[in-house]
């Protein structure tokens, strides 16, 4: 089951679906971090809140939207309101449930937002999994997601729509947060065992070689999954990933 909920705080509207069995049992909670031109009612998301829910009693999930993603209404995105929306979905299920027993299963853009925000902020979860993790967000969205009329008109000073399922609206200003923010020169060993990373050796906008790279730099334990791509539209190949995430959770 599932049910839509909104969180207005601090001058945000932020958009959430709970995934549960049982809304009385509820006490370990997954939140769940989409990608670049995600939204919350991702596929993949739903379709591992199903397992979640099915398998395991006092399980949830929440999925929201990232600023200007999905149904959002925010008109401008910044690194500093994704930030403001993960700790205010994190605080909210902490006290609507009155639980510590917090997990984050993260894909592409979502695993990027979430490591930059333990960098700065600690780490709120029990474990992080991550799905293809954009660790080169910059050069992953300048040079594989952007068209070259979106990095003319951005060197022009322009806002420029970009994406896939929902065009994002992304300015000079927020690429220059994310090429500052590289978190392959950061040092994660101090969260290295809560930490787990899956990705697709076929990925075709994050390179597999970038993921294992950083997850041996950083003693992550990494699973890779032989020819699935970026999005794991293999039915089979997802089904390895969700099986290693909830492993890896231990509920």
């Amino acid at each position: 089951m599932h049910r839509y909920f909104e969180i207005n705080e601090g001058g945000h509207n932020i958009r959430c679906k709970l995934y549960y069995s049982d809304l009385k049992t509820i006490r370990r909670i997954i939140i769940f971090c989409h990608g670049f031109g995600g939204h919350k009612d991702n596929g993949a998301a739903e379709k591992f809140a199903e397992r979640l829910t099915s398998k395991y009693k006092g399980a949830a999930m929440v999925t929201f939207n990232w600023p200007c993603h999905g149904d959002d209404v925010k008109k401008k995105l910044t690194l500093s309101d994704c930030f403001s929306y993960l700790s205010l979905v994190v605080e909210y299920v902490k006290q609507r449930y009155q639980t510590e027993q917090l997990y984050c299963y993260a894909t592409s853009f979502g695993g990027w937002v979430t490591l930059n925000y333990i960098l700065e902020n600690g780490n709120p979860f029990r474990k992080i999994a991550m799905r293809c993790p954009a660790l080169n967000m910059y050069d992953a969205l300048t040079g594989t997601i952007m068209t070259q009329d979106n990095q003319e008109q951005l060197m022009k000073g322009k806002e420029v729509p970009v994406g896939f399922d929902r065009k994002v609206p992304v300015s000079p200003a927020f690429l220059a947060e994310i090429r500052e923010k590289d978190i392959l020169q950061a040092d994660f060993l101090d969260y290295a065992e809560d930490l787990l990373i899956i990705h697709g050796t076929t990925d075709e906008i994050i390179p597999y070689e970038v993921s294992y790279a950083f997850a041996d730099n950083n003693l992550i334990e990494f699973v890779p999954v032989e020819g699935a791509d970026h999005r794991f539209r293999d039915p089979q190949k997802m089904e390895v990933a969700m099986k290693a995430i909830l492993e890896f959770f231990h509920l």
